[in-house]
């Protein structure tokens, strides 16, 4: 295990496990975290063993937000630009998240508020403890939903549900969050990490090229008519074709054995 001080990174049969690591301050996000969260997210980007991520929270919360401390205007002697702070800090570590081309699973084991809510379902897959809740935080201090959250939530839940969930601040149920679509599924508290754990693990043990392509698809939809949609998937599955993948699939299914995917695209 690397340790970080405020992110401890664990790389294990081609998962790479990062941990949020300010237990004491719920994991809130201060300068030091967003530099080393953004240096482990994007190093895991670039190892080619690494063929899928799992985000964390140390202690009883996944992460609540931007940690006030370090946001105070009465500390400031002129107003915050926090709009240039959103432009070097956050919106690139969102933008990474989208990127990277391998699955992120976020395995949220209490408490995602604000920003940190933001950061959870700007992975591909998210796994909730029971007990997690999901708080969009920012109209309790006056501020706008930020770290894509105004773009994440209508996308998964709808204009009426993003709103209600924005303007009230009111925190959502884990349960509730997955019957509404936000998230992929809630796990007993107890088997959070063992269930985040092993789906990772299957993610990384899968064909890595087809996955990343199907995520940037995925995400691509949203912008694109059907037509433009068609054209991208022609295009990513021409690349998908000639991955050690697709041939090792493809083996695989007509000699009726498990397949042993590689990750390598030729």
């Amino acid at each position: 295990m690397t340790e970080c001080g405020t992110v401890l990174v664990e790389r294990v049969e081609g998962v790479c496990r990062i941990t949020l690591n300010r237990p004491d301050k719920l994991n809130a996000v201060n300068a030091a975290m967003h530099t080393a969260l953004y240096a482990a997210l994007e190093a895991a980007g670039r190892d080619d063993a690494m063929r899928a991520v799992l985000l964390t929270g140390a202690g009883r919360a996944f992460c609540a937000g931007q940690d006030l401390g370090d946001r105070d205007p009465a500390m400031a002697g002129d107003p915050p630009d926090l709009g240039a702070i959103l432009e070097r800090t956050y919106n690139p570590l969102i933008r990474l998240l989208r990127a990277l081309d391998k699955p992120v699973v976020c395995a949220v084991n209490g408490v995602a508020a604000g920003a940190g809510a933001s950061l959870a379902l700007a992975c591909d897959i998210v796994l909730a403890a029971r007990s997690a809740r999901f708080i969009q935080a920012f109209s309790r201090i006056g501020l706008v939903p930020d770290s894509g959250a105004t773009w994440t939530l209508p996308h998964l839940v709808g204009e009426a549900r993003a709103k209600g969930l924005a303007l009230t601040g009111t925190p959502l149920a884990a349960e509730t969050a997955a019957d509404w679509g936000l998230i992929w599924g809630v796990v007993a508290d107890g088997l959070l990490m063992d269930e985040a754990r092993t789906l990772a693990a299957e993610l990384a043990a899968g064909p890595t090229v087809g996955l990343g392509l199907t995520k940037r698809a995925i995400q691509a939809a949203g912008g694109n008519s059907l037509d433009a949609q068609l054209d991208l998937e022609r295009d990513l599955q021409r690349e998908a074709g000639v991955s050690a993948d697709y041939a090792e699939g493809v083996s695989a299914f007509l000699e009726k054995r498990t397949p042993a995917f590689t990750g390598r695209r030729g």
